[in-house]
């Protein structure tokens, strides 16, 4: 496996501010343990091992880790669903879900979210889905100007939809992925 070098692009990130490049990768098994450390440091939803693992195994393209200064900065993992989008053309279209993405506080805001998420609506393609959809809290504002940057727009909010009962937006975008402009 090739990787990929990304150096951001963000107006809000200078070029000295940046001690190396962030390499993207998929996901490896041996990750597991730092990808479940992220996770349980950045975000109150947690998941099991076996969830991990079982998303791995089955969209393998979409699950990205991102490295900087020879340790894991962040991760995403995704799915692809089906489901019916249109009843007049009979199409079962796949769209991709973004379930878990985190960085690391000390990797935030030098670009490891932007390209985590890039790469991960380029991999959605691969398994030929046609939208790509997520949840995030209505309070992650960061998050939120984020997805927009990356062509998501807000279609629905969800009453109550974390542990806690804070609600959240459905964001959502076409595929193939393209920049915005």
């Amino acid at each position: 496996m090739i990787k990929d070098i990304f150096w951001p692009l963000s107006k809000n990130i200078r070029w000295s501010d940046l001690k190396s490049p962030f390499a993207l990768r998929q996901f490896k098994p041996s990750d597991l343990d730092k990808v479940m450390y992220i996770n349980q440091v950045c975000l109150p939803e947690n998941y099991s091992s076996y969830f991990f693992i079982d998303l791995f195994q089955q969209y393998p393209e979409t699950f990205i880790v991102a490295e900087g200064d020879e340790e894991l900065a962040g991760y995403i993992m995704c799915r692809i669903e089906t489901g019916l989008l249109n009843f007049r053309s009979f199409e079962i279209p796949k769209r991709g879900h973004v379930i878990s993405i985190a960085v690391l506080p000390q990797y935030r805001n030098k670009g490891v979210g932007y390209a985590l998420i890039r790469r991960a609506l380029q991999a959605m393609t691969h398994y030929k889905a046609k939208e790509c959809y997520l949840e995030v809290r209505v309070s992650n504002l960061p998050a939120i100007n984020l997805y927009k940057k990356l062509g998501f727009e807000i279609t629905k909010t969800i009453k109550g939809y974390y542990a806690d009962g804070e609600n959240a937006y459905m964001m959502t975008r076409p595929l193939p992925f393209e920049m915005p402009t």
